[in-house]
């Protein structure tokens, strides 16, 4: 699936009740929030079309998919559960750590059709592990779902089968991705400035 293209990045204008820190701490707007709702739907509709029919369950790494999920499932007719898998790989900094699963399934899986959605795809040591995991427990079939793609960092040999935008490689946040836990709320996915990140945790 070829993704929307990206708009040229644009600086932020604040929102009417916009944290009055986000427009200094956010460089650009890189997605804005016009282009995930419209790309959303169409990954959406690949996702109907090709599941017509079958009982799926999606399986969502927590917590950077919160938004994309919600908006996602909220757009299908099809008979599907939904669980949830705790992954830990960041710490406060920007490079990624060992990797922890700080929650388990409570669904089986067993001989089901499985789709997994997580916020981004950038060295891919996190979804190959989760599908490894996920492959030990026997689905019928499992594919996997990604808000962002940022194959520049890619170490593992794993790619996403819906993709809903590839971007270069900056630190983004914003629409469920964080930095140290901030950030999430933001409705469009924004370009962080170095200087947010670079001396750690914001206080």
């Amino acid at each position: 699936m070829n993704p929307d293209p990206l708009s040229a990045p644009r600086h932020v204008r604040p929102r009417r009740g916009t944290a009055p820190a986000w427009p200094t701490e956010i460089q650009t707007v890189l997605i804005s929030e016009t282009q995930l709702q419209r790309r959303v739907r169409q990954l959406t509709r690949d996702i109907q079309r090709d599941y017509t029919g079958r009982d799926l369950v999606i399986v969502s790494l927590l917590n950077g998919t919160v938004m994309f999920l919600a908006d996602l499932i909220r757009h299908l007719s099809l008979p599907l559960r939904l669980d949830f898998i705790g992954v830990s790989s960041y710490g406060v900094g920007t490079e990624s750590g060992d990797l922890v699963f700080t929650k388990e399934l409570r669904l089986d899986v067993r001989g089901r059709d499985v789709l997994v959605v997580d916020d981004i795809l950038d060295t891919g040591r996190t979804l190959k592990r989760v599908t490894e995991k996920l492959r030990q427990l026997n689905p019928r079939d499992l594919h996997t779902c990604v808000l962002l793609d940022k194959a520049e960092r890619r170490v593992e040999k794993i790619e996403a089968d819906y993709v809903g935008f590839k971007i270069p490689n900056q630190f983004v946040v914003g629409y469920g991705l964080d930095f140290a836990e901030r950030y999430r709320n933001l409705p469009f996915v924004g370009v962080l400035k170095p200087e947010a990140y670079q001396g750690g945790a914001p206080e």
